[in-house]
């Protein structure tokens, strides 16, 4: 059976969503589109002496080409992935509260980088990209930590933090898209999707939502792998 979307009447080939974070399948569904989770099942370790950057934009690719692997040539795969970079260092999810309080700690009162590599897919055609966007803490007083950590909401975040959530009270400053830093940067994903496949938004065919522009400042975008 195809996998189809519809727009305003228009069909389309369907869109798979390479991902079950619910902060990405929340970015899509406000812009209107109709999608499938599929989840990937990658090796999400870096590889010896890998470039942050490099790491990001290669576990996108991997996701999207396992998922393609699996739904056939017809659908458009969006698969992403975002870490927290301090230095050369990647933070990823906490293993435990004790991790969480380890990196809490790390981001302390400096700034890091928040990267996230996307690949977009339908068939032999991918288009793939990675945005940085530079994000500054505020000092950290142990009770604030402690607090943090006790919400539960660190467990399950890169650097264990949401910037969307309890954890906005972190962060001092950012530099560049907001949504990155949540987990996907939707001004240049939508790019893609309506330049490179054509996908129709916010047009004559795009489903009728609220007139609000999505809009990013993003500090660096590097067009990778085309």
């Amino acid at each position: 059976m195809k996998l189809r979307f519809q727009v305003s009447g228009f069909k389309f080939p369907a869109i798979i969503l390479a991902s079950s974070s619910p902060r990405r399948r929340e970015f899509l569904k406000q812009l209107g589109l109709s999608f499938k989770v599929v989840p990937p099942r990658v090796d999400e370790q870096p590889e010896k002496r890998e470039e942050p950057g490099h790491f990001a934009w290669r576990l996108a690719v991997d996701k999207a080409l396992d998922v393609a692997s699996r739904v056939g040539p017809r659908p458009i795969v969006i698969a992403a992935d975002t870490i927290v970079v301090l230095g050369k260092t990647i933070l990823g999810k906490p293993k435990d509260e004790v991790d969480a309080r380890r990196m809490l700690k790390m981001l302390s009162g400096r700034g890091h980088e928040v990267i996230t590599g996307v690949c977009v897919m339908q068939g032999r055609k991918k288009r793939s990209f990675v945005t940085s966007t530079d994000v500054e803490f505020k000092k950290l007083t142990t009770q604030e930590i402690d607090f943090y950590v006790a919400s539960g909401e660190p467990m399950d975040k890169a650097g264990a933090y949401a910037i969307q959530g309890i954890g906005s009270f972190l962060v001092r400053s950012i530099r560049g898209s907001y949504t990155n830093v949540v987990g996907l940067p939707v001004a240049e994903l939508l790019d893609v999707l309506e330049r490179e496949f054509k996908v129709p938004l916010f047009g004559k065919t795009a489903v009728q939502s609220p007139k609000s522009k999505v809009q990013s400042q993003t500090q660096k975008t590097l067009d990778l792998g085309l």
